[in-house]
């Protein structure tokens, strides 16, 4: 009975046939290419070499998960690369891909910015211009830019789930897998490392520090661009009181900007530093006291809050002294006509419908609007021409997908946890940096911070930076910068010598501490 039903198998073609040659399925390999270029940074030609490529992640079983993309800048002519610093660089979102970070300021190329003002912030119209970037701090360390998986060129393969890469402690365990085989496959373990995250690439940096420092691949810094680790800092929600004190400076920077202060200060950092001791003191005072703040005490602060912002006293009255983020970019110009950008409020675009409730908004993000036509036409002919790689797919400047399906849940490691604690997820992963500089002593970290930003603003990052509970010997290894631009630090051309300056040198002394 057994050989006729093979007979039978064999016949229709569902057993293999004696002789016949089983073909196994192809291994799946990453891909790279490779050009040489140079650029100008203060006089002097540095040349250097592009590859442009996708690393391919592996589960336990080792099936493919995931095609990542990268695009890796080395300076050539380097003797001994165990000198040389090495920077892992992302954006945020969560959901979108790294080009704004390489190409919008601090790769060997760039985009010229349109600049704020009446009428600047719509974009200029195609062709856009790509130029050298003499603000690149390729000088003082080579780059990779990573584009985190279901972003740009970046995808999920084989046996991969969106589970496995969408969500804060998934996230972090992608890149910590990508670094260690970048390092693994092109020598670079002996090299001081750094990380360097924008905006949720900040989050991203501090469960991936603790992560790598944990498996023994330990930082020489880390470097924060527009910084968010604890969310309830810029989360405005009844009962919490908190980011309306972290906002105040920020307000009072965007309200110096489009002279809204009467008389204007000459020292927009002097003012911001009022702002900051009024924020930390009488404001949060008078915040505390909620409904036993007297009638009296109440007008006072209100003076105080226009004097600070150009918003009346009227309105701050009505507000109970509470402004949120979407009323004051709406109200900040003197008018209900046009609306501020979040990411950077030096930009504005008109109201369409200004007749909106106080909180509401209809604006498209003033930022988006003058930046994205740029950033997705020239990025994507970049990468195809200049580089030299080619995709079927189309690159994701971002994901709604990534950022939908996203777990927040951030569990800390249970040693950290008191006993008894539950299974709940937490939204501050400040203290994962903490245990991470703690476990690695030698770690440096960089917080950089735009006046303008409104989406991270620079007192929250502060504030965040002086609670996550580090030993007071540590606090000398954190270096804040504030510089006059917003969210993307490098869309203000003429801050961006400073902040390149300020990068070069906090590298080369972490790299050489």
């Amino acid at each position: 009975m057994l050989k006729r039903v093979l007979a039978v198998a064999i016949a229709l073609g569902l057993a293999p046939q004696v002789g016949a040659q089983v073909v196994p399925t192809p291994p799946i390999h990453g891909r790279s290419v490779v050009t040489h270029h140079s650029v100008k940074v203060a006089g002097h030609d540095y040349r250097y070499t592009a590859r442009a490529g996708t690393l391919i992640l592996r589960n336990a079983k080792g099936e493919p998960t995931a095609k990542v993309f990268y695009i890796a800048y080395t300076l050539n002519g380097v003797r001994n690369e165990a000198n040389r610093p090495i920077t892992f660089a992302y954006n945020g979102g969560p959901g979108f891909a790294s080009a704004l970070v390489d190409f919008g300021g601090f790769g060997p190329r760039k985009i010229l910015w349109p600049h704020p003002g009446p009428g600047a912030s719509r974009a200029t119209a195609p062709p856009y211009q790509v130029v050298s970037n003499p603000d690149t701090i390729l000088p003082a360390t080579d780059l990779v830019f990573i584009d985190a998986v279901g972003t740009g060129y970046s995808r999920i393969i084989g046996a991969g789930k969106p589970k496995d890469f969408y969500g804060v402690h998934a996230d972090a365990a992608t890149f910590a897998e990508f670094i260690e085989d970048y390092l693994n496959r092109f020598g670079r373990w002996d090299s001081p490392k750094f990380l360097l995250g924008e905006s949720y690439g900040t989050t991203r940096s501090a469960v991936l520090g603790q992560l790598l420092v944990a498996k023994g691949v330990y930082l020489n810094g880390i470097i924060l661009c527009s910084t968010v680790l604890e969310f309830p800092t810029i989360n405005f929600g009844l009962g919490n009181d908190l980011p309306y004190e972290l906002y105040l400076p920020s307000y009072a920077a965007v309200a110096w900007y489009h002279h809204r202060i009467h008389p204007r200060p000459a020292s927009l950092p002097a003012f911001v530093d009022q702002a900051e001791q009024f924020a930390a003191g009488p404001y949060a005072h008078a915040l505390f006291e909620g409904a036993r703040l007297s009638a009296a005490g109440r007008l006072k602060i209100a003076r105080s809050l226009a004097h600070f912002t150009g918003i009346p006293v009227q309105m701050w009255m009505r507000a109970n002294l509470r402004i949120t983020l979407p009323v004051f970019m709406r109200r900040v110009l003197g008018s209900a006509e046009a609306t501020t950008g979040r990411y950077d409020a030096r930009f504005s675009v008109p109201e369409l419908q200004p007749l909106l409730p106080l909180g509401g908004s209809s604006a498209a993000g003033a930022t988006t609007t003058a930046i994205w036509g740029a950033l997705t036409a020239t990025f994507e002919s970049y990468v195809t021409h200049h580089l030299g790689f080619h995709s079927s797919h189309v690159y994701k400047q971002d994901s709604s997908t990534v950022f939908r399906d996203w777990n927040w849940k951030y569990y800390p490691p249970i040693h950290d946890l008191d006993a008894g604690v539950g299974d709940i997820g937490y939204d501050n992963v400040a203290p994962a940096l903490a245990r991470a500089m703690t476990n690695d002593p030698a770690l440096e970290l960089m917080a950089n911070n735009g006046y303008f930003d409104l989406a991270t603003p620079f007192y929250a990052t502060h504030y965040t930076l002086m609670h996550m509970g580090l030993p007071a010997r540590f606090l000398s290894h954190i270096h804040f910068e504030y510089y006059p631009t917003g969210h993307m630090l490098y869309l203000n051309p003429k801050a961006m010598p400073e902040i390149a300056s300020k990068m070069d040198h906090f590298i080369d002394a972490a790299a050489h501490r």
